[in-house]
C-alpha cells in the first residue's frame, strides 16, 4: 500500500510520499514513489504514484525515456507547453501501460491499476495540481479541493481537513503532513517511512527543498511523541460521559 499527498498553498506546492511497497512479518521493502523533472527557469514537475509497482515503474520509465527523445510523435514532460498538457501526457502514458494487460482479461487488468498525483509549474502558467485515475481521466485541485491523497488515505485525512490553511508556511505544511503520515503508519502497517518530500515555491521554476525523512529523524520523533501526548491531553480535558443521565 501507499500514502501520498499533494497540496496547494498560496506559497506553492507541497508533496510527500511514503516508500513502503510490501508489508508482512518477513517481507518489507521500500521504493521511491516520487519523481521529479525540471528545466531550471522553464518548469518543475513532480509525480507521486500509488498502485501496482510494475505499472508505476513502467509509467515513470516511459516518461523518463521520452524526455530524452527528440521524436515529435513522442511528446515529453520537458516539451509540453502547459501543466494541463503534462497531465494529459501522464494520463495517456498510464492508460497505455495498463492497456497492455487487456489481453489477460478484466481480472488481470484490474491488478495493474495505479493512481497518480501530478503537480508543478511551467513558465507562462500558474502552479497546478492534478489527480490522475487508472482510466486515464483526471481532475484538478482548486479552492474546494486544495489537496489530493492517494493510497491509504483515510487515517491521515482528518488532520488535513481540520488544520489545512492555504496561507500556511512550508514549515507548517511539513508539520501538518508529518502528523498525517504518522497517524497513517500507526494505523496501517502497509504504510511506512522513510518519507520523501518536495516543496516547490511559486514562480521559482527550480526544484525546491526536498529530501527524505527517516523514522529515526529527531524532528519526526518529536512530532509523533508530542502529537500523541497532545491528543491524550485533549481527550482528558473533555467532560466524562454521565452514566446516570436520563435520555428521556
Amino acid at each position: 500500500m501507499t500514502y501520498c499527498v499533494g497540496m496547494m498553498l498560496d506559497r506553492g506546492l507541497v508533496f510527500m510520499s511514503d516508500t513502503r511497497t510490501n508489508a508482512g512479518l518477513d517481507n518489507i521493502s521500500t521504493f521511491r514513489k516520487m519523481s521529479l523533472w525540471d528545466a531550471p527557469g522553464d518548469r518543475v514537475i513532480t509525480l507521486l504514484s500509488s498502485g501496482n509497482l510494475a505499472t508505476t515503474q513502467a509509467v515513470v520509465s516511459l516518461l523518463e525515456e521520452r524526455t530524452k527523445s527528440h521524436e515529435e510523435r513522442n511528446p515529453s514532460l520537458l516539451g509540453v507547453p502547459s501543466m494541463f498538457q503534462a497531465a494529459r501526457l501522464v494520463a495517456d502514458t498510464l492508460r497505455e501501460v495498463i492497456a497492455k494487460h487487456d489481453a489477460q482479461g478484466q481480472e488481470a487488468e484490474s491488478a495493474f491499476k495505479a493512481t497518480l498525483i501530478l503537480g508543478g509549474q511551467i513558465a507562462g502558467g500558474p502552479p497546478r495540481l492534478f489527480l490522475i485515475y487508472p482510466e486515464g481521466n483526471f481532475i484538478e485541485a482548486g479552492g474546494d479541493t486544495p489537496f489530493f491523497q492517494i493510497g491509504e488515505t483515510k487515517y491521515g485525512r482528518p488532520i488535513l481537513v481540520r488544520a489545512y490553511d492555504p496561507k500556511m508556511s512550508f514549515e507548517s505544511a511539513m508539520k501538518l503532513l508529518l502528523v498525517s503520515f504518522d497517524s497513517t503508519l500507526k494505523a496501517n502497517l502497509t504504510v511506512g517511512a522513510p518519507f520523501d518530500f518536495h516543496l516547490y515555491e511559486t514562480d521559482s521554476l527550480t526544484t525546491g527543498a526536498n529530501g527524505r525523512i527517516e523514522l529515526s529523524d529527531p524532528y519526526f520523533r518529536q512530532i509523533a511523541d508530542d502529537w500523541g501526548a497532545a491528543l491524550k491531553d485533549a481527550l482528558d480535558s473533555l467532560p466524562d460521559f454521565d452514566l446516570g443521565r436520563s435520555d428521556g
